[in-house]
């Protein structure tokens, strides 16, 4: 019988996951931008990100998604998954984490 995979436990890897991966142009990682909306994950231990970029016009927006697919994937516990981007609403400096904006040195 397989062992029981705990949600909570699965979102705060796939949390750490995207913590590894940082905007291009700014020294801090996309989680703490507050490009993440939301994680789901369903019984299947398929992942869908709802995610942002900083810009419609992001110089990443085309390999981003891809990297945070590819990256959550690597945990065993993913089965699959999807990152559908978002400009609704749209970021703003305001969705930024405190950590983030005292790295950039807005606090």
């Amino acid at each position: 019988m397989e062992a029981e995979i705990n949600m909570a436990e699965l979102g705060e890897k796939i949390v750490e996951v995207i913590k590894t991966i940082y905007d291009p142009e700014i020294p801090v990682d996309i989680y703490e931008l507050g490009l993440i909306y939301d994680v789901f994950i369903n019984e299947d231990q398929e992942v869908k990100i709802l995610m942002t970029l900083t810009s419609p016009n992001c110089p990443v927006a085309e390999s981003l998604p891809l990297e945070v697919e590819e990256k959550v994937k690597t945990l065993k516990e993913v089965k699959d998954a999807e990152v559908e981007i978002t400009f609704d609403p749209p970021w703003g400096q305001e969705l930024m984490s405190d950590v983030a904006k005292l790295e950039l040195g807005m606090l």
